[in-house]
């Protein structure tokens, strides 16, 4: 099984001094919750990524602004 939490659940249940049997409980379940996991990762993941991208000066945005004037149609002299 993939799920690292399982080992923990399963290696835990003895010491509260409950039936192993209860881990196929929450084997049934623990695919709903891997689900909500996955959503919140994702979710935080993108919000500081969001985050970072807004307060972090671009170096990009530094070289556009000095190669911006080159790009203007330069007027005909003549």
């Amino acid at each position: 099984m993939a799920r690292a939490s399982l080992v923990v659940v399963a290696a835990t249940l003895p010491m509260f001094h409950l039936p192993e049997a209860g881990l196929l409980l929450i084997i049934g379940i623990d695919q709903f919750f891997d689900m909500g996991r996955t959503a919140t990762n994702v979710i935080g993941n993108s919000l500081a990524t969001a985050v970072v991208a807004k307060y972090e000066p671009a170096e990009e945005d530094a070289e556009a602004e000095a190669a911006e004037p080159a790009m203007q149609p330069q007027p005909n002299v003549g």
